[in-house]
């Protein structure tokens, strides 16, 4: 363990090390070392701690330094230009991906996407188009009916495809799609009409390891599918019958396709920490090795051969299931542990998950930052290192003398305590035999085998919950208040789930009506889980988001784990005091931080959300309001490019939690378009705001479900139109649009945009939606429109608003507009920009400078602070 910290102290380094690279320091720094241990072992061992961890913590720094970074496929983002190109490449994986709908439509649908590996890509000059070869990977949507032609890992396909890359939103903490595309090999997306994909028959590749491997994750979901969609199935009864959505969990669980789970499903697992539990994860991987080595040993196989025979089956599973970067981890730790059992170093749970961890690290460095390694060593830690030991000071030996009462003789080798135990079972077995016969004994020995073993899973789980509670708050934004009810429910029913599932899945391969049995099972316990997380995600205090905690409240809590680790084991005055110590660590990961504001000034802040609005308003008393908070465009394309993307969740509500806020004051949505109004709903759900401000209602089933869920949030609704005041945080707002009498009983248009006017002492802001001409020319005829400080620049810079009228009688310092790099609408045009700067007005632009605040002072000044690159 001491080498696995070390190794990773030197990994760390290297990260933060920004340019500073001393090379030729660090390699007469290594030789010393090497030479100070070597000497050492050999006089002294004692001694030999200090140079050898010293050397460890070098040899981190070194191979941090020489894994290869991903591929920036820069050779095929160069492509992404907008021109339709030629591309040829062979497919190495296909899914089947749910498509974003509407709430008021019935049917999700679905459609094809395939990755493709680019062998070739036309290269189009004024001159001539050649083909020339090219390295990368493309994500391809489908779009429309599915092919006809069955997709096969390995066929070689060509197209002619639109490349583009996806949004990159720079906004600090928010989480980048393209980065997720990164890792996995894919440089750019398109969408293309399922009709004009060809595939060249006569030309198949055998395909890659991984490809094979998503080849066959992908033909294990579809066999499972097809049992749901099979006579066998469908003529049991619900409760006894699995669903569409039941095969999607299974998938997730059996063989890590979440494709197909539903968000419904995945948000209600989220909301009570026990996500982890319903898709394939290392502790999926380790339950499987330890029940298999368990059967092994029970079936007497010698231990060579049962360790042996685990690691290859486990290997085997973990390649079923894609071999994912977290499986190939708990593959590796699990195989690392079983052996470290087989050399007798099975006695310190610590040393072998030092041996594993310190493993991970040397075969990838850069695991050491991601959020599936720190997890698993940290629940590893609270279970192995804290938990284990304090169950060893009180009731543990407890448990195990409960075991083979009859054998009398084992009395005398254990401690008085334990004897006298044993001595009282006997007695209150005798006093059992009347009423249940000669068992009477093994049912008092086994009722309290039962309650103890019960107690060890209710400490694990309040330990393990304890110290997951850091990596919880800091990258899922989540304090699980339920998390331990729902996984001490779950975790007995998930152990015979998951073998009920493979006896499933394995019967349908033979026969449908074989499987209908433990099908059957299958679902009733399926079903009984998905019943108990439901319930307990519907509790509003379920679902408790929190900002993730400074960085200097992880560099105290894990120094502070590993000592309890230490004191647990030497006393049980000790392990006391580790038990009491628990509970002030996690408060302190907790604890509310201060938002981070600016006192006397009005913050306005354009989050750079893509082609979409979203504004972060803070008063100089620190009172906070969004406006609009982004989302896809449209339905069509964007939307069906990314299906678990939330711009809600993943962009502005990041950004709000990396400014230390819990809450929001107010929401205003200014009109129920998707680029304003997608990502609301998950901003409404994070921080709860008091009041949520909107203007007309028009006719649109999403809408209506936005202001059902802030209902039954407790939000208060307040409708707005041109000519109420609202004071809030010391600003005077005023509404300029919609007018009283304005109606939409249509669709959703641009000019029902809820138009603000924000005033502090002589500064403003105008906050104008995507209010287009008509509506500019109502607020001009009443006489509302005066100059302001700051603009919001309608429309996203649109031809149709800030017209020419309504520009000079707003005559703004600054205008910012939020917009989306590469946009196909043109946006802004360049008629607006003109206007603009003919007039001299400052403009900020969120697809070129990103995420921007502006300071404005009551006396109306104003300064700008630019966050993006």
């Amino acid at each position: 363990m001491a080498a696995a910290l070390a190794f990773g102290g030197g990994d760390g380094m290297a990260h933060h090390a920004g340019a500073w690279r001393p090379v030729v320091m660090l390699l007469a720094w290594t030789l010393i070392l090497t030479a100070l241990a070597l000497y050492a072992a050999r006089t002294e061992t004692r001694i030999a701690v200090l140079p050898a961890l010293s050397l460890w913590l070098t040899v981190g720094f070194w191979s941090a330094e020489i894994q290869p970074a991903p591929s920036p496929q820069a050779e095929l983002v160069h492509y992404a230009d907008g021109l339709q190109r030629m591309v040829r490449g062979h497919i190495v994986r296909v899914r089947e991906l749910p498509v974003q709908v509407a709430d008021d439509e019935k049917e999700p649908g679905s459609h094809l996407a395939i990755d493709l590996a680019v062998d070739e890509v036309e290269e189009i000059t004024p001159d001539l188009s050649r083909m020339v070869p090219v390295n990368g990977g493309i994500r391809i949507n489908l779009a429309g009916d599915s092919t006809p032609i069955t997709l096969r890992c390995g066929d070689a396909v060509e197209a002619t495809l639109r490349l583009r890359t996806p949004e990159r939103y720079r906004d600090p903490g928010a989480w980048q799609y393209v980065d997720y595309l990164a890792a996995q090999g894919i440089g750019a997306t398109s969408t293309l009409p399922a009709a004009r994909l060809l595939t060249t028959t006569h030309d198949h590749h055998a395909g890659t390891i991984r490809c094979r491997l998503y080849a066959a994750q992908r033909w294990a979901s579809v066999r499972l599918m097809a049992y749901v969609d099979s006579h066998a199935n469908a003529h049991l009864p619900k409760t006894l019958r699995l669903s569409a959505d039941d095969a999607g969990m299974l998938n997730a669980m059996l063989f890590g396709d979440r494709d197909r789970l539903s968000h419904t499903l995945r948000l209600g697992f989220e909301r009570t920490g026990s996500f982890h539990l319903f898709v394939v994860s290392g502790m999926h991987v380790a339950l499987l090795a330890g029940a298999l080595f368990y059967l092994c040993r029970r079936l007497r196989v010698p231990q060579v051969a049962a360790t042996s025979s685990t690691i290859v089956i486990t290997a085997l599973y973990a390649l079923l299931t894609g071999f994912g970067a977290p499986v190939q981890r708990a593959l590796l730790m699990s195989s690392i542990f079983l052996i470290a059992r087989l050399l007798n170093r099975d006695r310190n749970v610590m040393n072998s998950l030092g041996a594993a961890a310190l493993a991970v690290l040397v075969l990838s460095p850069s695991a050491l930052f991601e959020a599936s390694f720190q997890m698993t060593f940290l629940v590893i830690v609270a279970i192995g290192g804290i938990a284990i030991p304090l169950g060893e000071w009180s009731f543990l030996p407890y448990a195990r003398a409960a075991r083979n009462l009859d054998h009398l003789w084992l009395d005398l080798g254990m401690h008085p305590r334990l004897a006298e135990f044993r001595i009282r079972l006997r007695i209150w077995g005798e006093h059992l035999e009347p009423l249940l016969g000669g068992v009477g004994l093994c049912a008092s020995a086994a009722l309290v085998r039962c309650s103890l073993w019960l107690l060890e899973l209710l400490l694990i789980g309040v330990v393990a919950e304890m110290v997951m509670v850091l990596p919880m708050a800091t990258y899922f934004h989540r304090a699980t208040i339920f998390a331990l009810p729902a996984n001490v429910l779950s975790i007995p029913l998930v152990a015979v789930l998951a073998p009920m599932g493979v006896m499933t899945f394995l019967a349908s391969l033979i026969n449908p009506w074989l499987a209908a049995i433990p099908a059957s099972m299958t679902a009733l316990l399926l079903h009984s889980i998905t019943g108990v997380i439901g319930h307990i995600s519907r509790l509003h205090a379920s679902d408790w988001r929190i900002p993730g905690p400074s960085p200097w409240v992880f560099a105290l809590a894990v120094p502070c784990w590993l000592t309890l680790c230490w004191l647990v084991r030497r006393s049980q005055t000790l392990a006391t005091l580790t038990g009491a110590l628990l509970p002030l660590i996690a408060v302190v990961v907790l604890w509310p931080e201060p938002v981070i504001f600016t006192p006397h000034d009005l913050e306005v802040t354009a989050i750079d959300v893509g082609q979409g609005d979203s504004l972060l308003l803070v008063s100089p008393e620190g009172r906070t309001m969004l406006v609009d908070a982004g989302g896809p465009v449209g339905r069509g394309e964007n939307a069906a490019l990314n299906t678990k993307f939330d711009v809600g969740e993943d962009v502005v509500s990041s950004y709000l939690w990396s400014r230390r806020m819990r809450r929001l004051d107010v929401v205003a949505l200014t009109h129920a378009h998707s680029d304003h109004m997608g990502g609301m709903a998950a901003v409404l759900r994070n921080f709860r705001p008091h009041e949520l401000w909107v203007g007309v209602d028009p006719d649109s089933g999403a809408y209506a479900s936005l202001l059902n869920e802030a209902r039954d949030l407790g939000i208060a609704i307040v409708h707005l139109h041109a000519g109420d005041t609202r004071m809030f945080g010391g600003i005077g707002f005023s509404v300029l649009a919609p007018a009283p009498a304005y109606r939409n009983p249509g669709a959703p248009v641009n000019d029902d945009s809820l138009v603000l006017r924000a005033d502090y002492g002589q500064a403003s802001v105008l906050l104008e939606g995507d209010a287009e001409a008509p509506s500019e020319r109502a607020m001009l005829v009443a006489g509302e429109v005066h100059p302001v400080t700051l603009l919001k620049v309608g429309h996203h810079g649109s031809r149709t608003s800030t017209t020419p009228e309504f520009f000079a009688a707003a005559h703004p310092q600054i205008a910012v507009i939020s917009v989306g790099k590469g946009n196909t609408f043109g946006h802004p045009r360049p008629e607006v920009i003109e206007r603009l700067a003919q007039a001299h007005t400052r403009v900020y632009r969120t697809d070129r400078f990103g995420l921007t605040q502006f300071l404005l002072t009551s006396d109306g000044g104003i300064r700008e602070i630019e966050s993006g690159p």
